[in-house]
């Protein structure tokens, strides 16, 4: 079902005052899908996979022939001037009877409208207050969503100022609940990631394209736990759905809204 949204949004300060309203882009109407969103996420993931697989020859370097018939014994090859029983996969000691494939495809594939449909179906998810709480995200009751804050956000150059805006905002309780970090379950915690850190906030940035001069809020935020910064050009079902979950706490500038106005 398509959620009512009104038509307009109101644009928010540093101070966290109304300064003015602006028209909402069409895409934040978008209808809920959550099983396009999934699968998108799933999509870009599997990009991500790295293909693995055994030696071709594992398990068939060996002297090992069968004995025949009339020993008593099975006749399953067994290695030279001895009895263990090597390269058939049913022996104990023998080769994996199906070892993992480097050629293998891993890769999931969605279509291009369904990727497009899903990442406007993500960015409207962003605006239903009971979705982003469901996710896990702690920020003020009177907090208006989407959140879209001015241009001058992306000029600030220390975390501090960046950490005021939030506290300002009434979104700096969910950086706090990102901050508390978990042990990883499994042998993963060995090596090289035995934390894992939860999802903060979205911060999406216009001003162009990837080629473009980077904004000082991208170096200013980055250090925040949890928080993401792309511009509007770049996103995807993944920043937008972390773990095929939709709903982000995200704030968007000013500018940015005007590259989702031209979303298909």
């Amino acid at each position: 079902m398509v959620r009512e949204v009104t038509s307009t949004v109101k644009v928010l300060n540093l101070s966290g005052k109304v300064v003015k309203e602006i028209p909402l882009p069409p895409v934040f109407l978008e209808e809920y899908r959550p099983d396009l969103i999934k699968r998108a996420v799933l999509a870009l993931q599997s990009m991500r996979f790295q293909p693995k697989g055994t030696d071709p020859l594992a398990g068939r370097r060996t002297s090992a022939e069968s004995w025949g018939p009339g020993r008593g014994v099975a006749r399953v090859p067994r290695i030279t001037d001895g009895r263990r029983a090597a390269r058939a996969p049913q022996t104990v000691g023998g080769r994996r009877a199906h070892p993992p494939k480097p050629e293998k495809r891993l890769e999931r594939k969605i279509n291009k409208k369904e990727r497009r449909k899903a990442i406007r179906s993500a960015i409207a998810a962003t605006t239903d207050p009971l979705k982003v709480r469901e996710r896990g995200h702690r920020f003020s009751d009177t907090l208006p969503l989407p959140l879209i804050i001015e241009d001058s956000f992306t000029d600030l150059t220390k975390t501090t100022e960046v950490e005021a805006v939030f506290k300002t905002l009434g979104v700096w309780d969910d950086v706090l609940r990102a901050k508390v970090r978990t042990v990883r379950a499994g042998k993963g915690k060995m090596r090289g990631r035995r934390y894992k850190t939860k999802k903060s906030l979205l911060i999406v940035i216009g001003h162009g394209d990837v080629q473009s001069q980077e904004r000082p809020i991208v170096k200013a935020a980055k250090n925040l736990p949890g928080v993401d910064i792309a511009y509007a050009a770049e996103l995807n079902t993944e920043l937008l759905a972390p773990g095929t979950h939709p709903g982000r706490l995200t704030i968007w500038t000013e500018s940015s809204l005007a590259h989702l106005t031209a979303m298909e």
